[in-house]
């Protein structure tokens, strides 16, 4: 009979966002305008640094990384909460929802990586001008890619693992329009704590790890700033790292709230608001934070759309 209870779950229903037919209708016209905001947004920085030669440069390689990270972090969870949210059924298998997890927070971690390794590169052209080039190769930057890509997918697999050993034996619903890791293990009818420790322990590490370096990277970064004697050059040389300055608040602020907390039961739908301006509205401003912000990038844009006139 134990062994028919730890069976009994075989698939989930994702809550998501309870309400009137009204309202639900309304979040998936949202929902699905940002998400093609969003892909055609950062498809278009692709397109635009592949095909600009000027734009041939490792800071444009990463924000090209970043872009493409981008459009499958936020493909990873909306198109199954716009499925939700015009469908009767709102229900996911246990292969699938595992699944969706390991996708999402792979990417998450992913893009952890990147920024840190963007953070390095500013610090490196703004800190060390006249070596940057030798330094910053483009074997370096695509190792560094790389090393961003597979080091995301390789965390998440420790958390991904023993997840995939846990029973569900009870109540089947998640609270969250996509599997997220804490409303769903809350599910478990088996002890989880073995599970939570790692979590907090490897988000802590990933996130505070990658904060460090970013942070360490802006106050030399800052610091070599001052010290330029024009405001012209200060100017200049802050508009090169502005706009990934302003992507790394706003992106670790709302994630250190989500992931960083001892208790995975605190606040679920607090943590459901706040995971929305994560994977809905920062993927949405991001190309317009680095097409507005970036002059370099305005100029070229300029140029573009005067030439299609």
């Amino acid at each position: 009979m134990s062994e028919e209870n730890h069976t009994r779950v075989k698939e989930f229903i994702l809550l998501g966002f309870p309400g009137s037919q009204y309202l639900q209708l309304s979040l998936f016209i949202l929902f699905l305008v940002m998400y093609v905001l969003i892909i055609t947004g950062n498809v278009a920085i692709i397109f635009l640094v592949r095909t600009q030669t000027c734009l041939q440069t490792p800071m444009y390689y990463f924000l090209c990384n970043f872009a493409f990270l981008e459009i499958w972090f936020t493909t990873a969870c909306v198109p199954k909460t716009l499925a939700n949210l015009v469908s009767q059924s709102k229900s996911i298998s246990f292969t699938n929802c595992l699944l969706q997890m390991y996708f999402v927070f792979s990417f998450g971690c992913t893009e952890y990586f990147l920024l840190a390794v963007m953070a390095y590169d500013r610090y490196l052209a703004i800190c060390y001008p006249l070596h940057y080039n030798t330094i910053m190769s483009s074997t370096l930057s695509v190792q560094l890619a790389l090393s961003s890509w597979v080091g995301g997918f390789l965390v998440i697999s420790v958390p991904a693992g023993l997840i995939a050993r846990l029973s569900f034996c009870g109540p089947n619903i998640i609270n969250h329009f996509f599997c997220d890791i804490a409303p769903w293990i809350i599910l478990s009818c088996t002890d989880t704590y073995l599970v939570e420790m790692v979590c907090f322990i490897m988000f802590a590490i990933v996130i505070l790890g990658s904060c460090v370096i970013t942070l360490v990277s802006y106050i030399y970064i800052i610091s070599t700033i001052l010290k330029i004697p024009s405001s012209r050059g200060r100017q200049r040389a802050f508009s090169t790292c502005s706009s990934h300055l302003t992507v790394v608040i706003i992106w670790f602020g709302s994630t250190i709230f989500l992931h960083v907390k001892p208790s995975i039961e605190t606040s679920l739908e607090l943590t459901k608001i706040v995971t929305i301006l994560n994977t809905i509205v920062t993927p949405l401003l991001n190309p317009f934070i680095y097409t507005l912000r970036n002059k370099e990038v305005r100029e070229i844009l300029k140029k573009v759309f005067s030439g299609g006139t």
